[in-house]
């Protein structure tokens, strides 16, 4: 029997004068899953998220959460989200443990019940052994973790987690996801969003993709992969003008999308082992030495590329 959900959004719309920022958007997550909403800036991302937790009024549509309806006029309705902003939302010269007493009283929680989700929290994101320690003496990665630690207190049935790892070393990513991967074992639903696709492919059980306020696509990894049928992932790496290669290669029969990132063009195609002595011609007319090519199987960031014509990282 299929998990009951704890997000229901449907025909959410907002607009900023004439910029239509969302444009009817439906999702769900259940108990239990960690959904990743991906998309580059100006897509809509940042304004779905601000409307699920009840931060925005929507124009139209609803959002309810554990069965009750949110709205930015109701503050109590938001008991059931716990949200956590990409920016570090704590006290530098208080502790980890004594900044989350004081978000714990502001939660309405008090005494020994206070104190044993203190100690709970700080487990879940493994900061026990530093929970004295003030917050301004912790690394990046641990005042994320904190940050998390924060959205946790209240025991919420949504987690929202905005870009949760962005700017950490390895060490504390790894640590971030592991921590995500269990909360969404134990039964949390997780509203997650990232620039990394790898971490949508890790964590999430369904994956939306929002362009121009509008999702565009939304399913598991293999039902988005899918989409690109039979087309593979080829990347060019050179030096020279990319982007006149990038425009030759969209001009070539087979090249569904080419677009330059980190150094190289990343190409989604149709038989991309066939194509590659084409490509290297194409790279020669247009004056790039090619360094390297590869082709890879289809993922995540493939279907993002078709879907947006942008890469995640360059587009956000």
């Amino acid at each position: 029997m299929a998990a009951a959900p704890v997000l229901v959004a449907r025909r959410l719309r907002k607009a900023y004068g004439d910029l239509t920022a969302v444009a009817g958007i439906d999702l769900t997550v259940a108990e239990g899953e960690t959904y990743g909403l991906l998309g580059p800036n100006g897509a809509g991302k940042t304004t779905t998220i601000s409307m699920l937790c009840g931060v925005l009024e929507p124009d139209g549509g609803e959002v309810t959460v554990a069965g009750r309806a949110i709205t930015a006029t109701d503050p109590g309705a938001r008991a059931a989200i716990g949200y956590v902003p990409q920016e570090i939302a704590l006290y530098p010269d208080l502790s980890a443990r004594e900044n989350l007493q004081f978000f714990g009283k502001l939660q309405g929680l008090r005494g020994a019940r206070l104190d044993d989700r203190v100690s709970a929290v700080l487990a879940t994101v493994g900061l026990a052994d530093r929970a004295d320690d003030r917050i301004e003496g912790y690394s990046g990665g641990m005042q994320r973790r904190a940050n998390i630690a924060v959205g946790l207190l209240h025991e919420p049935r949504l987690l929202v987690l905005d870009e949760p790892t962005a700017g950490v070393d390895p060490q504390s990513r790894n640590a971030i996801l592991d921590a995500v991967d269990a909360l969404g074992r134990e039964g949390l639903a997780v509203l997650y969003t990232t620039h990394y696709m790898e971490e949508a492919e890790r964590l999430c059980d369904r994956v939306g993709i929002i362009d121009t306020g509008v999702l565009v696509a939304e399913g598991t990894r293999r039902e988005l992969l899918d989409q690109l049928g039979t087309a593979d992932r080829v990347r060019v790496e050179g030096t020279g003008p990319l982007d006149r290669l990038a425009a030759a290669c969209r001009a070539l029969d087979g090249v569904a999308e080419a677009a330059v990132t980190d150094g190289a063009v990343d190409l989604t195609v149709s038989g991309g082992r066939r194509l590659i002595a084409v490509l290297v011609d194409a790279a020669e007319r247009v004056g790039v030495a090619v360094t390297g090519v590869e082709v890879v199987e289809p993922d995540l960031e493939a279907v993002f590329l078709h879907l947006t014509g942008r890469a995640l990282r360059d587009a956000s």
